[in-house]
């Protein structure tokens, strides 16, 4: 029993909704219903999901349009395509688009619970590594690495701590000394710009490539991400 794993299915063939929702509740799933890509919109926009089961040809908003909606908003969250569309072409735009698996309808019901599973193990083994997100930037706090937008960013050790101490600390804005003290190991202010270095050596790294910019400075106060 999966207790606690909440899905959003999103699936315009009402019989065929039944019958997943029916199996995965009793397979100890909490699932919630979209028969249509607005609804499926609005659904995700104001829960908490652990994973998607998502069609393709669906009214209003299409799956694809959804997918890349759902990626955008949350970088990590698994997406499974449910659909009858199985030629080559159909898999490469789902894929390009952020799904992670995608199986082709009429499937077996216990291959959907597989791969399910399958991603429960991954968020179980994420939640152990320390994984910090915020937006599309997640910071792997064991393995000491960074992604962006699923994009590895490569930094020095000093980089990464700095990174690290601000994303512990989503919107709260982090001093000077602070910082010297907490990476840097020094408990009084050298006279040095390294500081306002480093941040710009994080700026270029985090923030130059994308279109959202997630750290900021605050006059008076220090650098925060947000």
């Amino acid at each position: 029993m999966e207790i606690g794993f909440k899905i959003l299915l999103v699936e315009d063939e009402v019989k065929l909704t039944k019958v997943i929702q029916d199996e995965l509740t009793l397979e100890g799933f909490d699932i919630d219903i979209a028969l249509d890509g607005n609804r499926a919109e609005e659904l995700f926009l104001n829960n908490a999901y652990n994973l998607v089961l998502l069609d393709i040809s669906i009214p209003q908003k299409n799956g694809y349009e959804l997918c890349k909606i759902f990626r955008e908003k949350n970088a990590k969250i698994p997406i499974i395509m449910l659909t009858a569309l199985g030629e080559i072409q159909d898999k490469i735009q789902a894929f390009n688009l952020g799904a992670d698996d995608y199986i082709v309808k009429p499937f077996h019901f216990k291959e959907l619970v597989a791969r399910i599973k399958v991603f429960i193990k991954r968020t179980d083994i994420e939640s152990r590594e320390q994984i910090i997100s915020i937006h599309d930037l997640e910071v792997h706090c064991d393995k000491k690495t960074a992604f962006r937008g699923g994009k590895e960013i490569a930094l020095t050790v000093k980089e990464f701590a700095l990174l690290k101490l601000l994303i512990e600390n989503p919107g709260k804005p982090i001093s000077k000394q602070e910082i010297l003290e907490k990476v840097w190991d020094l408990s009084f202010d050298t006279g040095t710009n390294t500081i306002e270095v480093y941040i710009n050596f994080l700026r270029n790294k985090i923030d130059k490539p994308f279109n959202k910019k997630l750290i900021f400075t605050k006059s008076g106060y220090g650098y925060l991400i947000k």
